[in-house]
């Protein structure tokens, strides 16, 4: 009888956090072997095994090469990476598709804030579902379980991702001498990122004051309001996928477009994504705009928070391609999406003009959408998060199975082989 091959698991950069370190131990309980890339001391300090960890200190051209080595050396048959499109996993994408590999990619849920993404080959602008039509999805739904969970209403873990992120960069920028190749793939330095954490952690009860006021002069004000969801313009999701180099770009397209379109009693409301730090001057820049054309007596800037507050009386939204907007689309309203994003499919965003959007919005096909949701529900939607202790264990229950699976998790449901779905609880 022929031995099944052993997997070899080789892991690069993953969320902020001991995640990858708990996967990692997990995998070897089931008989897998696994290896850590390390570009920088924060890596190391979450890796749990320095017997397998391999530090990299060279400079990025050298990476590649690098890279081909260790996947040879070590006959490595998987690699597992949060994201896929800094330019190190770029680069490891493209080696490892080459050769065969397989290529495991987490990423924060599409159905935020309760589940977690896995796919394999690529996530957003890269994934599968970008090509997957609607009555695919609802073909390979057939045999499927007809239950859903309800829509979350906000992030499960923030302050555990915001510590972790804090902890992560404070490594980098007191304990990093060894890597001495290390450059961040964002353009802030590793002293202003932590500055900046440092500054959101002591900052949090007056942004929460803030928030706070702002919405309930939203919800109090007795206006028709449009929403828009802002991102984090270092967000690879916004970098790649998107059609903006700026989110400056951005709101001008949006506040030209409402005062050309929208009705002179609706007001519009701009929501900083929830990790937003100050890197980005968005709220006087969305002051300033909205002044040039000539309405800021209706323009509104909200810092995070509960997006179901605002979504509970808007009357459309629009965004770049921000997954909030799933929630948007779980609520039947009208949504207009401006870059690529795995939701964007003709039968649920707008593809009017932004001034026309604003004016008379056309709906999503929500019974559609519902299916739709189903779909990533039953496949790469994993119950459970990467920061809090209580969500990586939910996490851990069922995507160790999913990784040692022959199938990815879409072709596992066309051909009846996918796990039962955890059911869903909610994550402190």
């Amino acid at each position: 009888m022929t031995q099944p091959k052993k997997r070899r698991f080789l892991f690069l950069q993953g969320p902020h956090g001991p995640f990858f370190s708990r996967l990692s131990k997990m995998l070897r309980a089931a008989g897998a072997e696994t290896r850590r890339i390390g570009f920088n001391r924060g890596d190391q300090f979450f890796w749990h095994d320095p017997s397998h960890y391999h530090a990299y200190c060279d400079s990025p051209d050298q990476w590649p090469a690098t890279f081909a080595a260790l996947v040879g050396e070590h006959a490595i048959t998987d690699i597992v990476l949060y994201g896929d499109t800094r330019p190190i996993h770029a680069q490891a994408v493209e080696h490892a598709r080459a050769l065969g590999l397989g290529i495991h990619v987490f990423e924060e849920g599409y159905l935020r804030p309760y589940w977690v993404t896995y796919e394999r080959g690529g996530s957003n602008g890269n994934s599968v579902l970008m090509n997957t039509s609607i009555s695919d999805m609802q073909n390979a739904l057939a045999n499927a379980e007809l239950d859903q969970a309800e829509a979350p209403a906000q992030w499960g873990d923030m302050r555990h991702h915001i510590f972790y992120g804090a902890a992560y960069h404070a490594f980098v920028m007191l304990a990093n001498r060894r890597y001495s190749g290390f450059r961040p793939h964002r353009a802030q330095t590793v002293t202003q990122e932590f500055r900046l954490y440092i500054k959101r952690l002591t900052l949090m009860p007056l942004l929460w004051a803030d928030r706070v006021l702002a919405t309930l002069k939203i919800r109090g004000g007795g206006f028709p309001y449009h929403l828009a969801l802002l991102q984090l313009e270092h967000d690879s999701n916004f970098q790649n996928h998107s059609p903006f180099k700026s989110t400056v770009d951005f709101l001008e397209t949006v506040i030209k477009g409402f005062a050309m379109g929208a009705p002179g009693h609706h007001h519009l409301v701009f929501k900083a994504h929830p990790l937003e730090d100050g890197r980005v001057p968005q709220r006087r820049d969305v002051r300033r705009l909205a002044h040039h054309y000539g309405v800021e007596n209706r323009v509104h800037y909200v810092r995070g928070g509960k997006l179901a507050q605002l979504l509970d009386h808007a009357r459309s939204a629009v965004t770049v391609n921000s997954t909030a907007a799933q929630q948007v689309l779980w609520r039947g309203l009208p949504l207009k999406v401006f870059g690529d994003a795995v939701y964007a499919k003709p039968e649920f965003v707008s593809t009017q003009p932004i001034a026309e959007f604003f004016a008379q919005p056309t709906r999503p096909d929500s019974r559609a959408y519902r299916e739709y949701r189903h779909y990533l529900l039953e496949t790469s939607q994993v119950a459970g998060g990467f920061y809090s202790t209580s969500g990586r264990r939910q996490l851990l229950r069922q995507v160790v199975d999913m990784m040692l699976a022959p199938d990815d998790p879409y072709d596992a449901l066309i051909r009846g082989t996918a796990a039962p779905r955890q059911q869903l609880r909610v994550v402190k």
